[in-house]
């Protein structure tokens, strides 16, 4: 019953994005925080990859990134949305060219071990199939092939999630997984030697409108299969608003949590896939200190 209720509708997950090609990029706080943690953490890694896979690439700010990083490789830019694959062109130049391919992260078009660094900024969400994603990552990786993601953990927009649930019984707000059953489904993928942690930021806004409006604007908007399919009663609405007016700060401005989930792994080689994998979980407090952005 609740895999039913937090399926993801693959046309209105590409709607959203579609949508939001022209947005994005002026009002994605998290997702440009998670992107920059997660370039920061390849420093240093002893990787010289010759085909990179910029996985749910959106508008192309991580793959013109990684194209900077590793200018002797081969850079893949690949998503659902033809608009987000069109805006990430853009970022492309004669010296700096990268490939686009438009296709479900979770079918992936490329050849079995075809890949050496698959970088995937909060894929995992958006997902209709999150199994079956990692399953393909963990396909088209070469032996020691690495993956590096995020992914949002349970607590992200608790407080709509909760508001909602006072208003009705109806879905309205995705649900995510744990840190600690997304590190189970790399194991279960064969992956080895996962490190896993968790960032938490709360974004604040005046008004209701002004969340709804980036979540929008993000291509956040309710994608479950379970949605309400008819337009939702003012008095739901009201009842929504009211219970989240109550959770105003000090500040009087209304909160929204996100939890980011950083995750890296390694496709095995033989002597890896013999001894199997082990997830590895770091405190944030050993990864340096970070700040919470608002809004």
């Amino acid at each position: 019953m609740m895999a039913e209720l937090l399926r993801l509708d693959p046309r209105a997950v590409r709607r959203a994005f579609d949508r939001a090609a022209s947005s994005v990029d002026d009002c994605d706080v998290v997702g440009a925080r998670a992107r920059a943690q997660m370039l920061s953490r390849l420093e240093g890694l002893p990787l010289s990859p010759t085909v990179v896979l910029d996985l749910a690439c959106g508008t192309g700010q991580a793959t013109r990134a990684l194209r900077d990083r590793y200018r002797r490789a081969r850079v893949l830019a690949l998503d659902l949305s033809t608009p987000m694959l069109a805006a990430a062109g853009r970022r492309a130049s004669w010296r700096r060219s990268f490939d686009l391919i438009r296709a479900d992260p979770c079918r992936l078009p490329l050849r079995d071990g075809s890949v050496d660094l698959v970088f995937a900024n909060l894929a995992l969400p958006w997902a209709t199939d999150p199994d079956g994603m990692l399953a393909e990552v963990r396909r088209v990786l070469r032996p020691r092939g690495y993956l590096s993601f995020s992914a949002f953990g349970p607590d992200t927009l608790r407080e709509l999630r909760e508001a909602w649930a006072a208003a009705d019984e109806a879905p309205h707000v995705h649900r995510f997984a744990d840190m600690h059953d997304v590190g189970d489904a790399l194991v279960r993928g064969g992956f080895v030697g996962p490190v896993m942690d968790v960032e938490r930021l709360t974004v604040t806004y005046g008004s209701l409108e002004g969340l709804y409006r980036d979540l929008r604007a993000v291509g956040g908007g309710n994608a479950l299969e379970a949605r309400r399919r008819t337009l939702t009663g003012a008095g739901r609405r009201r009842c929504a608003e009211a219970y989240y007016e109550a959770r105003r700060d000090a500040d009087g401005r209304l909160p929204a949590t996100c939890e980011l989930v950083y995750g890296q792994a390694w496709c095995p080689d033989g002597g890896a896939a013999a001894r199997g994998g082990r997830e590895t979980v770091v405190p944030l407090t050993r990864l340096g200190r970070r700040g919470a952005p608002s809004a």
